[in-house]
């Protein structure tokens, strides 16, 4: 991920300052009263201090670490990664049938294969990406298996960024029972970053549904919407794993990001955010793409020092989101897409690219994901009028804008 500068814009610093008072309270508030004394997803015994804690995955009783490490990048040539993470105990996984065409799971499977006996020590989360069916979800499974080279995958999302919960299907609730029968996954789930309230809430009345990945940081967490979600599934045991936990930003402006230089305990940036998230105990894991091994001793530092933010740098963190909530598009892509022209679908998707392309400094894979879209769809985004759109954004993000700028950026 790319680092943040340090000075406070004045723009900013006086947005921020608009902020402050009794408004700022409202989001810790709000978290404490669903979260505070509840145990959320136990944390067990005896932890070693020198790894990073762990904490039991709702209903499936699985004990993983509260640091995960996502695998979206070229896995094949970057084994050290993975040797490194498990000296600090981050030994669960998470990758998917398409990251890196395939390599992140490649890359898993060359590891496997000179250290078969790690195979019992490591939590592999996968996905069945763009599957629409149950046969293509079966599919999927088959191949990762394959090239994994393992008998099975611990936690398996039958439907890959979920947006509807309608997609949550009979079949699929059998395709499920049929492939746990046959030993092929032992959990199953989904993962979400659009309408993830919705989603959230909808899987929460599945007894089927086992654990599920969500994105959930420093910014929706102010949402009253999502800590409804989130309690609901907690209550239904759901195990819940937190993911784009940075909440980096879609469109890059002027304003400095300036976390890093109000953190009073010396934390970066990102150990902050890490820590603001793993402070509500309903979250089991947040998962992280990692893909240095600077990157993962920088987060599993945070996570194993026992230490909580203070409540001044809580406080600051909700500032901060609130002064630049017209820069974070939160995925609620049903409203948007309510009062956008037809001819203007992947909206929300085009935000989290530009979020892959400004946040994390992901380029390529931010190009890469915009040439996916139809080659007719990304000549109209520039000339369509979002005007609607822009009205109903809850967040008041400039949509046109943000449209013409992926056009210029990622085409």
């Amino acid at each position: 991920m790319t680092k943040p500068d340090t000075q406070i814009s004045r723009k900013l610093f006086l947005k921020m300052a608009a902020y402050a008072g009794v408004a700022l309270g409202t989001g810790s508030a709000l978290i404490q009263a669903a979260c505070g004394k509840k145990s959320g997803s136990e944390e067990t015994a005896d932890q070693d201090p020198t790894k990073v804690p762990r904490r039991v995955l709702g209903k499936t009783g699985a004990s993983i670490p509260v640091l995960s490490h996502g695998i979206m990048y070229n896995l094949v040539e970057n084994q050290i990664v993975i040797h490194n993470g498990l000296k600090w105990g981050i030994d669960m996984i998470d990758t998917s049938h398409i990251y890196a065409g395939g390599n992140s799971e490649l890359g898993i499977g060359k590891f496997l294969a000179k250290n078969p006996e790690k195979r019992k020590d490591i939590f592999i989360v996968s996905k069945a990406s763009k599957a629409r069916t149950a046969a293509e979800v079966e599919e999927r499974l088959q191949t990762s298996l394959q090239r994994m080279g393992t008998d099975y995958i611990d936690l398996y999302y039958g439907v890959h960024a979920l947006s509807d919960p309608a997609a949550l299907t009979d079949d699929l609730r059998k395709w499920a029972e049929s492939a746990k029968k046959r030993k092929l996954i032992k959990h199953f789930g989904f993962s979400t970053h659009q309408n993830m309230a919705k989603c959230l809430k909808a899987a929460a009345k599945l007894d089927w549904i086992d654990a599920l990945m969500t994105s959930y940081n420093f910014r929706l967490m102010q949402d009253p919407e999502m800590q409804e979600a989130i309690e609901a599934c907690h209550k239904a045991n759901i195990g819940l794993i937190a993911m784009k936990v940075m909440g980096v930003k879609s469109r890059e402006e002027d304003d400095a990001t300036i976390i890093k230089s109000f953190t009073s305990n010396g934390y970066t940036d990102s150990q902050a955010k890490i820590k603001y998230v793993l402070d509500d105990k309903r979250i089991a894991s947040a998962c992280v793409t990692m893909n240095s091994v600077e990157q993962i001793t920088e987060n599993a530092n945070a996570a194993a020092d026992g230490k909580k933010l203070s409540r001044a740098d809580e406080e600051r963190l909700e500032q901060y989101a609130r002064a630049t909530c017209g820069s974070y598009c939160t995925g609620c892509a049903e409203i948007c897409d309510r009062a956008l022209p037809a001819a203007a679908p992947y909206v929300a998707d085009v935000m989290r690219y530009l979020m892959y392309y400004h946040g994390y400094g992901e380029r390529a894979m931010a190009r890469s994901l915009f040439r996916e879209i139809p080659a007719g769809t990304r000549r109209r985004f520039a000339r369509l009028d979002y005007t609607d759109a822009e009205k109903a954004c809850p967040r008041g993000i400039p949509i046109g804008e943000m449209m013409s700028q992926a056009v210029r950026l990622l085409s």
